[in-house]
């Protein structure tokens, strides 16, 4: 994913519980999701870094909802969408 050793260690920090995290079922899924959505490597690993616990939620589930939200209620489009986003990773 490109993180260094500081902004892994931040992730680490805020959610201890990381390394429990299915690599397949949750990790990668939820990384892959979130460059469909249109976000860079650099973005994710920023999201990733600032927002770690993201990586444990189900992206069908709990994340699409919320993207949803943004574009059908607020009216965003998927630029303003990443860019929500990447500002604010806890919304999601």
């Amino acid at each position: 994913l490109g993180m260094d050793d500081s902004q892994v260690a931040k992730a680490l920090a805020k959610f201890p519980q990381l390394p429990t995290c299915s690599l397949d079922n949750k990790l990668k899924p939820t990384v892959q999701w979130l460059k469909d959505l249109g976000m860079d490597e650099s973005e994710v690993v920023k999201v990733i870094a600032s927002h770690p616990r993201l990586l444990s939620y189900d992206h069908e589930e709990n994340l699409r909802p919320i993207v949803q939200w943004l574009k059908e209620d607020l009216g965003m489009d998927d630029s303003e969408v990443v860019k929500v986003i990447a500002s604010h990773p806890r919304l999601l």
